[in-house]
């Protein structure tokens, strides 16, 4: 035990006084602040003036005859007995009422100073001790005491069984060791009533609150009327999020398909039900699927804006988790609430211990499946063909009472496709392949609002978009020179029909992304039919089949989906393998020759859209950049960089490497020259994504970026609109659902600024171009007219 002397040299001047005399009834009623006091009067039976001094209230506690130091002691709550304890000089450690009780009366010396009886004995103060049908604070929770079990021998303490009242953990068990129990108190109404006399009644606005307020905390699952999580949510609440939560709140099973326009707030919105069905407890068990790229994304907003801690389901949580309860434990056990990935999801090893876990049917389960359209099986075919990611919905959506599938563009363009996806949502009322005729029967399930019917009711939380279109290039440019030449070739060499014709269109499109994309494939093809050394590209393991005709970013070979080199690599042997098909005559080698020759010439040279892209920035940004490197003449001034950034998409791997060594090359010799490009592409780690978003949407001046070069990777929810206003389309996707994705990373509910552009490159003399104008301009009249196109 400390000394008596350095305890009270470190107690402040009143407890120095109290440490100089004998514990008392007086001295220890002193360490109580007044309205403890009140409560003590009111349980030994002592008239106090209510509205009177702190000394008064004292003096009639002190003299009353019934309150003894022993039965005092008995009153008194752990942290109240730590307070007299060092308030006299004694030893204030440990955790037990009684050992603590039994120093006081040591020290106090009286015949009464034998321990005194744990407080659920006959002896004990009736209010302190809870009894059944008490409501007490356990662990800043309301509970209602069920039993009370006696300590079953001195120094024991006493077991408290309780079950929670708070509307959002209501009828949960719990157990405690009432002594034990940091914070735990009776809550006793009588201490806190409206006093002797009713002076005056309560004004109608007073009342009013206490009533809604009354109402508010009454709300259960038998009102679908009535909302309680928008009201605890760290959100800015607009009317029409509000939409999708009493849809779901309306069905019998939340089966709801939110296909809001892109920036709308679906994440909110299916947070907003997520935690609804939570306080009805009509839910337990959450699973949240969605893209790789914003799992920590996902991750966040429910902590942040809803409170909900989920785990992200990776190998390192897997890790985790055997070590810390064995090797044996299934991880989907350990918790009730995860986000996982479409690819990890399509992996047996994460997929067969859900199913397991889960069984043939969660009570109280809710699946939200982000970027839904995904889940369609796909081709224009009579039946369409089931995907890997939709053979896994279909098998665990049944098992989950409730189901919310968010999606921007869920239909697409197919009517047996669009069915299908709506029947693993809700089988009762869809069916495969039976199109959907009944407008009635997809306004039960489908809540799809657009930005333009939200303007024109008086939104105005959403920015105005204007396409900005930059012409570029002059008839002697390479990229013209190339294209030219190409379409001589394709004349020349292209089969009318079969896999080989599938092999001038990646040609195509690889020319029209940039130079060194079109190199590389370029160099496959003239590996199969000039050089004859033709790679198949199923024995590779890059590509499904030598028939897709187009990129296929579902492997799911990896946790975090497949890198950009991954993809550029299966184009790669895609075209060789097609290549076989493909026997050009002489003169058609002869120029695919010289296609080989000029394209290595210009692979990293610096093309058109390259250098109108450098001026732009020479002219927003930071007007010393220039090709090359910074002006060597630019003075201080000039290098320095302003606030606005800009977020540049590309398809390919390819071109990307090239655009970042070009740009780099550009801003070298500014101020902070080599802090101002980031990357977002695949195959990144949760970490890492979310490290160069917060970077990106960070004020200026707490982060150097300025210029995000990222992929297609990142075209799926991926939020980027804090500080960025401008978006370049570097190539134009041929799907025109990518190009409408790609500008939702910065049109989108809450974009500070009032307009954002969306900025794509023109070769006014190659035919192609043409086509993709059109293509963008269609793109951005039907999400005026019509919102978010299908994919």
């Amino acid at each position: 035990m400390p000394s008596p002397d350095r305890n009270v040299d470190n107690l402040p001047r009143f407890s120095r006084t109290l440490a100089r005399v004998t514990p008392s009834t007086r001295t220890l009623l002193e360490t109580l602040p007044k309205a403890r006091l009140l409560e003590l009067a009111r349980s030994f039976a002592v008239t106090v003036p209510p509205s009177g001094t702190k000394e008064a209230q004292l003096e009639a506690l002190a003299s009353a005859g019934s309150v003894r130091f022993r039965d005092l002691l008995g009153a008194l709550g752990r942290d109240e007995l730590k307070v007299a304890c060092r308030s006299h000089g004694l030893d204030d450690t440990g955790r037990a009422r009684p050992l603590l009780a039994a120093r006081l009366l040591k020290a106090h010396g009286a015949a009464e100073s034998a321990p005194p009886p744990p407080i659920f004995t006959a002896n004990a103060i009736p209010r302190y001790a809870p009894r059944p049908g008490d409501i007490v604070l356990v662990r800043h929770r309301q509970w209602l005491v069920e039993a009370v079990v006696p300590p079953p021998q001195e120094g024991h303490s006493t077991l408290v069984r309780l079950v929670c009242l708070d509307d959002d953990n209501q009828g949960r068990l719990l157990e405690v060791l009432w002594e034990l129990e940091l914070g735990a108190k009776v809550h006793q109404p009588e201490t806190h009533g409206l006093g002797s006399v009713v002076s005056r009644i309560d004004p109608p606005r007073h009342f009013g609150a206490y009533l809604h307020a009354l109402k508010w905390n009454c709300v259960t699952a038998t009102d679908a009327k009535l909302f309680q999580s928008p009201f605890r949510a760290g959100i800015k609440l607009m009317n029409h999020q509000l939409t999708p939560l009493q849809r779901a709140l309306s069905l019998p099973r939340a089966n709801v398909f939110i296909a809001d326009d892109v920036g709308l707030g679906k994440t909110i919105e299916a947070g907003l039900i997520a935690q609804e069905l939570l306080l009805r407890q009509r839910v337990e068990l959450m699973l949240v699927v969605c893209p790789a790229s914003v799992s920590l994304q996902w991750r966040d907003e429910m902590a942040k804006k809803f409170g909900l801690h989920f785990e992200v389901m990776s190998r390192a949580f897997i890790g985790r988790r055997r070590q810390e309860r064995g090797f044996g434990v299934n991880p989907w056990s350990t918790h009730t609430r995860f986000i996982v990935s479409h690819q990890l999801l399509r992996r047996p090893e994460y997929r067969d211990p859900l199913l397991q876990h889960i069984g043939e049917r969660a009570t109280k389960s809710l699946l939200i499946l982000d970027e839904a359209h995904v889940a369609a099986p796909a081709g224009s075919s009579r039946y369409a063909v089931d995907s890997k990611i939709t053979d896994v919905i279909r098998d665990i959506a049944p098992r989950f009472q409730n189901r919310l599938f968010l999606s921007a563009t869920p239909h697409n363009g197919h009517s047996n496709s669009f069915s299908a996806l709506l029947e693993l949502l809700d089988p009762q009322r869809f069916t495969r392949g039976v199109p959907i005729r009944s407008r009635g029967q997809l306004d039960a399930v489908m809540v799809r609002r657009l930005k333009e019917d939200l303007r024109k009711l008086g939104v105005d939380q959403f920015p105005k978009r204007t396409l900005v279109s930059h012409d570029v290039g002059d008839s002697s440019s390479a990229e013209l020179v190339l294209a030219s030449k190409l379409a001589e070739y394709t004349a020349l060499a292209r089969p009318e029909r079969g896999q080989g014709a599938l092999v001038f269109i990646n040609l195509q499109k690889r020319l029209l992304s940039g130079v060194a994309a079109f190199y590389r494939t370029l160099q496959a093809h003239h590996r199969a039919v000039v050089e004859g050394r033709a790679k198949a590209a199923v024995q590779l393991g890059l590509a499904p089949s030598a028939s897709a005709g187009t990129r296929d970013d579902s492997d799911d070979s990896d946790e975090y989906g497949v890198d950009d080199e991954t993809l550029d690599e299966a184009d790669e042997a895609r075209v060789e393998a097609e290549s076989r098909f493909v026997t050009p005559a002489a003169e058609a080698r002869k120029i695919l020759d010289e296609l080989l020759v000029q394209a290595r010439q210009h692979q990293g040279a610096p093309d058109a859209k390259v250098r109108r892209f450098v001026a732009w920035v020479k002219e927003n940004q930071c007007p010393a950049v220039q090709i090359g490197g910074a002006n060597s003449k630019a003075t201080k001034a000039d290098r320095k960089w302003t606030d606005r950034r800009v977020l540049v998409f590309t398809e390919y791997g390819d071109t990307k490497k090239y655009l970042r060594a070009l740009l780099a090359a550009a801003v070298d010799g500014t101020e902070r020259g080599d802090e101002r490009i980031l990357e977002l592409h695949g195959a990144m780690s949760d970490e890492q994504r979310d490290e160069v978003q917060r970077a990106f949407n960070s004020p200026p001046d707490d982060h150097p970026v300025r210029i995000l070069i990222a992929t297609d990777a990142a075209r799926e929810g991926v939020n980027l609109q804090g500080h960025c206003a401008d978006l370049f389309h570097f190539d134009v996707p041929w799907n025109p659902a990518r190009i409408e994705q790609r500008n939702g990373r910065i049109d989108r509910t809450m974009q500070p600024a009032k307009e954002v552009r969306c900025h794509y490159f023109v070769y006014p003399d190659r035919a192609e171009d043409i086509v993709l104008k059109k293509l963008v301009e269609k793109v951005d009249v039907i999400q005026r007219e019509l919102g978010s196109i299908s994919s």
